[in-house]
């Protein structure tokens, strides 16, 4: 037995129920975010987009050679503001604020369960546009606030 689609507004007779047209059924169901982030290392630049429509950009530093950033489909898996970082090879313990390598937000995309890979701030914007970092996506410190406040837990993020 064939039912219509949604669109149509007729009703279908089954045995002897009518059944009335379906309807609007949007209310009913889950909002579909289409929003993402695109990194494009040869570009050294993140795109944040809605659909196919392009909400806004910003320049990154991205990982040096021998420490680059992994490319792939992945998702924001931690947001913090005011984040802590604890040195890789030291393990010396930097609190939040001005010289804090992570700068004022952290987005984590990545982790092999030990280290962590995302966005982040960074005292150093002139180093923006370069290949430096140990893996990390090395942000202006008030594109990381603008960008922190669009993304939720969950959203795509690709690199490329």
């Amino acid at each position: 037995m064939l039912f219509p689609l949604r669109s149509t507004a007729q009703s279908v007779t089954v045995g002897r129920l009518n059944i009335p047209p379906l309807g609007d059924g949007s209310r009913f169901l889950p909002e579909v975010s289409e929003k993402r982030l695109v990194l494009r290392l040869r570009d050294r630049r993140v795109y944040y987009y809605d659909g196919e429509t392009l909400i806004t950009s910003y320049p990154v530093a991205i990982g040096r050679q021998g420490w680059e950033t992994p490319t792939g489909e992945f998702q924001v898996i931690q947001k913090v503001e005011h984040p802590t970082w604890e040195h890789p090879f030291t393990g010396e313990i930097i609190t939040p604020g001005p010289n804090n390598p992570l700068g004022v937000r952290w987005i984590g995309f990545w982790t092999d369960g030990q280290n962590f890979i995302g966005f982040h701030g960074t005292p150093n914007e002139e180093l923006i546009g370069q290949a430096v970092s140990h893996g990390c996506v090395r942000m202006r410190n008030r594109d990381i606030v603008a960008l922190f406040e669009k993304v939720e837990m969950g959203t795509p993020v690709i690199v490329e």
